[in-house]
């Protein structure tokens, strides 16, 4: 199991990680962050492999992936 975690605070929607995830579930999410941006969210967290495409090319470090033994 694998757990995809965005920090909403440090995300700044650059959408740079939903182009990068290979199964598309990451999206923007509809509300707002503090600093006004739509973060990023995910769709699905079954379907994240944790191949950490998204984790690599976020800018601000914003993603958090925990891979469960």
């Amino acid at each position: 199991m694998v757990t995809l975690t965005v920090d909403e605070h440090y995300c700044k929607g650059c959408g740079l990680c939903i182009v990068a995830c290979p199964k598309e579930i990451l999206q923007f999410a509809r509300h707002l962050n503090e600093q006004g941006y739509h973060p990023v969210t995910c769709l699905d967290q079954e379907a994240c492999t944790g191949c950490t495409l998204c984790y690599v090319t976020c800018p601000d470090g914003a993603i958090t992936i925990v891979k469960d033994k």
